[in-house]
């Protein structure tokens, strides 16, 4: 693989209202950007430039028309609508949330298409104007992979997954079972060894409930659901430990000692994710064949167009979807070539000893001999 391949990073530019286009035009400011990726938007060119003018700076793009026209060292923008769409930084509405969707849904067709490798997504928030399942949930359900995603949050030190996500926290013991929690395990498991190649990852799993369920006094899911799950996924061949519970795991430094983490509800992943994170938090969606990211941002909507929010974020969801890209190629590429074997099946096995044992060499055998 040419490491010097400039990667093909398609970015969406999420809510209308929100902070999407400033952390892309921010982001991209920076000149050595191009040195790494070539950017293709999904968006409106209007909106983008009302958005520039609202910031007050400088934000050079190029529209084209089709993937077809994607060069090199500029900002690649494809509209993805006609219309106009009335622009009212920080306050969402169901029209501003669906521009966002529909910047998906034109990426999308032209991955299908093979026009890009990388999919980054700006922020999107369900709210009272607009209802909807969430970016990742989307995705999933509109590139109609074979099995659903794996949530996992991502800073310096942490990697962080999710059995449960965007569950009332009543309904999470409902859609806790063995099944699931193992299959995320194992999910969790194959991201770290193919995406972030670390050969054998150690896997925490969290306990559900306060101090692990204290032997079953605070509740028994530890005993009956997780700890049966943690000893499936040893059986597949996970090094997977726990159930912890989540004050002391945290607040010993216990999670530095693992690779990944799996958390059974939102809160649970979120809170010590957010405490712990220096510089910027990603949030990717593993386990599909198209590598997507999302700066992990706490508003998308307030202080819009104000010049205050920090890129980093989404600077460092396209530094991690090129990562796992190339770390995805360099890791099938032994699979798609394997060596081929020696020995024939019909062979004598006379002839696999012969060349098993070593020869002698004479420097090594017993003086006197």
């Amino acid at each position: 693989m040419n490491e010097n391949k400039k990667i093909r990073v398609a970015i969406t530019h999420g809510d209308t209202n929100g902070i999407g286009y400033e952390l892309i035009f921010k982001t991209f400011a920076e000149e050595t950007m191009f040195d790494l990726c070539t950017p293709i938007i999904y968006g409106s060119p209007k909106v983008a430039v009302y958005h520039r003018n609202a910031l007050d700076i400088e934000a050079n793009f190029t529209i084209i028309n089709s993937i077809d026209e994607v060069e090199e060292g500029r900002i690649n923008f494809i509209p993805v609508f006609d219309e106009e769409i009335k622009v009212d930084l920080g306050y969402p509405t169901e029209e501003s949330g669906n521009a966002g969707l529909k910047a998906i849904n034109r990426a999308l067709e032209d991955y299908r298409a093979g026009g890009f490798d990388v999919l980054v997504t700006a922020p999107i928030e369900n709210n009272p104007q607009f209802h909807f399942s969430g970016q990742s949930r989307y995705i999933e359900d509109h590139l109609l992979a074979e099995e659903q995603g794996l949530s996992m949050l991502i800073n310096e030190k942490m990697r962080i997954a999710l059995v449960t996500r965007n569950l009332p926290l009543k309904q999470v013991v409902e859609s806790l079972s063995v099944e699931d929690i193992k299959s995320k395990g194992i999910q969790l498991c194959k991201s770290i060894r193919r995406d972030f190649r670390i050969s054998n990852p150690r896997i925490a799993v969290l306990a559900l409930n306060p101090k692990a369920g204290e032997n079953g006094l605070l509740g028994t899911e530890e005993q009956d659901i997780i700890a049966p799950a943690i000893e499936a996924m040893e059986a597949e061949g996970v090094q997977a430990f726990g159930p912890y519970a989540t004050d002391t795991f945290f607040g010993s430094n216990d999670w530095e000692q693992f690779d990944g983490i799996l958390a059974m509800y939102y809160d649970q992943a979120l809170t010590p994710f957010r405490a712990m994170t220096i510089e910027a938090g990603v949030n990717y969606l593993a386990g599909l064949p198209l590598v997507r990211t999302a700066p992990q941002t706490t508003d998308t909507y307030r202080g819009a167009g104000r010049g205050e929010v920090d890129e980093m974020p989404m600077r460092h969801a396209i530094y991690l979807a090129i990562d796992v890209f190339r770390n995805r190629i360099t890791y099938d590429e032994p699979m798609e070539n394997p060596l081929q074997k020696l020995y024939k099946e019909h062979r004598d096995d006379s002839e696999k000893v012969r060349f098993s044992i070593p020869k002698r060499r004479e420097d090594r055998a017993p003086k006197g001999e």
